[in-house]
Formats: C-alpha cells, sequence, structure tokens
C-alpha cells in the first residue's frame, strides 16, 4: 500500500489513517462515558448469556446452543470497534494504523457476516421447532447444529478475505481522513487514487451473499411461523408460540433495518452523517440489545440466573461459615 502524490510521485507507505468519529470535541468526555457504558454492559450481558448456556444443563438445547454462539460473536464485534474507540476519546488521538485499519476491517466483515447467517439460523430452528415439531429432534439434532455454525463461521469469512487483499493492494493518495468511526469499507476506498471497480465488485457480491440468501430465509421462516401461529386455535397459544420467537424478530428486525438504511441510501455527503448514525445501531447497539431482549423477556434464561445467583450466594454463606469454624 503506497501514498502517492497527485504528480505521480510516490511517496513512503502511509504509517497511518485518521478516523474523524463523531466530529464532536466538546463532548469526548460525555461520549467516553456512554460508550463505556455500552461496551461493560454488552460484555457482561453477553458473557452471561454464554456461561449459562455452558453449565445449566437445562439450556442445552439448539436454541441456547445458537444463542450462546450468537452471544459470544457479539462480544468479539463489539471488542472490534468499541476499544479504539474508547482510547480516542479519551486520549484525543484519532489515528488508526495502516495494518490496524484493516485488521478491523476484516473483523468487521466477518462477523457481521457470520451474524447475518446466525440469525437465519435461527430463526429456521424456530420455523422447524414451531411448524414441524414432531420431527425438529431429528432435524436438528447435535451434529446438525455444529455444522450450521461452522458454516456461518465459513460463509461470513470467505468473501471478506478475498476483499481485504484487494484493499490491501490499493493505492493511497492525497487525504488520510476516514469519515467513520471504524474502518468501514466505503469510506476507507474514497481515499484510494486507483480505480476501484473491483474491490467495489466484490464488496456489492459479498454483500449480497452475505445479506440477501439469510434475510430470504429469515423471512421465509416467518412468514410460515406467523401462518402456523395464526391457525392455533386458542389466543393463549397464539402467545406462547409467539412469545418464543418475538424476541429473535425483534434483534433481525433491527440488525437488518439500520443495516439497509447505511448501505442501501446512497454517498453523498448530505447523508454522510446520517449514515454513521446509523451504523451506530447495528455495529454497537444491536449487541447491546441481544442480552437485553433475551434475557428480559425469555422464561429460562431468567430462571438460570436466578439459579446461578442463589447458587453463589450458598457459596458465599458456606465460605463465611467455615471461616468462622476454623
Amino acid at each position: 500500500m503506497h501514498l502517492v502524490n497527485l504528480d505521480g510521485r510516490n511517496q513512503s507507505a502511509p504509517l497511518a489513517f485518521i478516523l474523524l468519529d463523531f466530529n464532536a470535541e466538546n463532548l469526548h468526555i460525555l461520549l467516553f462515558i456512554l460508550f463505556l457504558v455500552v461496551y461493560l454492559v454488552t460484555m457482561g450481558g453477553n458473557i452471561l448469556i454464554v456461561i449459562l448456556v455452558a453449565f445449566d444443563s437445562h439450556l442445552h438445547t439448539p436454541m441456547y446452543f445458537f444463542l450462546g454462539n450468537l452471544s459470544c460473536l457479539e462480544s468479539c464485534y463489539s471488542s472490534a470497534i468499541l476499544p479504539r474507540m474508547l482510547v480516542s476519546f479519551l486520549s484525543g488521538d484519532k489515528t488508526i494504523s495502516v495494518s490496524a485499519c484493516l485488521a478491523q476491517l476484516y473483523l468487521f466483515g466477518v462477523l457481521a457476516g457470520t451474524e447475518c447467517y446466525f440469525l437465519a439460523v435461527m430463526s429456521y430452528d424456530r420455523y422447524l421447532a414451531i411448524c414441524k415439531p414432531l420431527h425438529y429432534a431429528m432435524l436438528m439434532n447435535g451434529r446438525i447444529c455444529i455444522l450450521l455454525i461452522v458454516v456461518s463461521w465459513v460463509g461470513g469469512s470467505l468473501g471478506i478475505s478475498v476483499l481485504i487483499f484487494l484493499v490491501s493492494r490499493l493505492n493511497f493518495c492525497g487525504p488520510n481522513k476516514i469519515n467513520h468511526f471504524f474502518c468501514d469499507f466505503t469510506p476507507l476506498v474514497m481515499l484510494s487514487c486507483n480505480d476501484t471497480t473491483l474491490a467495489e465488485i466484490i464488496a456489492f457480491t459479498v454483500s449480497f451473499i452475505c445479506t440477501l440468501p439469510p434475510l430470504l430465509i429469515t423471512l421465509t421462516s416467518y412468514i410460515c411461523i406467523i401462518n402456523s401461529i395464526l391457525k392455533i386455535p386458542s389466543t393463549t397459544g397464539k402467545q406462547k408460540a409467539f412469545s418464543t420467537c418475538s424476541s429473535h424478530l425483534t434483534v433481525v428486525s433491527f440488525f437488518y433495518g439500520s443495516l439497509m438504511i447505511v448501505y442501501v441510501l446512497p454517498d453523498i455527503g448530505s447523508l454522510s452523517e446520517v449514515k454513521k448514525l446509523f451504523s451506530v445501531f447495528y455495529t454497537l447497539l444491536t449487541p447491546l440489545l441481544n442480552p437485553l431482549i433475551y434475557s428480559l423477556r425469555n422464561k429460562e434464561v431468567k430462571e438460570a440466573v436466578g439459579k446461578g445467583f442463589r447458587k453463589l450466594c450458598r457459596l458465599k454463606m458456606q465460605k463465611r461459615t467455615n471461616k468462622r469454624k476454623l
């Protein structure tokens, strides 16, 4: 990767890019506190779900297996973006090295693509549980669950690897300021003085493969689910069936809605700040909402939290009792 003058003479490669984040110099301390709280709650909530799913035998089902994997992914998702933002808000240093920028773009692409597949897998799981309950245990056994997770990770990784290779071969000239709070593809390639047509075609293809098929699977699954729920005669039965998938539907709507606003709207100056704002929704708020929605709206998770808390209290009381005896 080279920095090139407008007269065509090569200079040394750029050491860093400058991320302009939210262009709010006077609010850095407030933003630091806000995003620190978001990061701590996101990590704490998602890690708690992973621990509950791993150690509570009542949660050893396909639905919670997928939820645990999604929570693990969301923790990585937040960690790929928020720590650098927090350091920037606190220190005022907005620079990010070229290698770190490409690494962040790669991690973001892998995790975003994989999350699309995860959400599709989770919607398919709910479709089987509600629409084909008699065949659910056979169609969603342990081997198939692991296979679906592996395919999701592989699918999310392959395309972005090719894209990152193409971006790393680009030359950059003139300004090195990225008008975003993380290294996203579009604002990064806008700084290149090469022909970026191939990279943009690959980016469009990767985005198409990673978003449209999973979205269609998700929509089809929920159309079938809603159709089955409407056929349930009792109102109580309808409410119980819909409650098992309503939280997932909330996360899906929030994630895809903000994603489409950012990447479907044209790249013009007047919309850049709007798109940056909506980028916050699918990069930072979706990982935050995931543990909150699933824990607050899910009976089994709340029971597992209560059981774990009571067990922790008993262990502390037992330790105090043993210390008094000594």
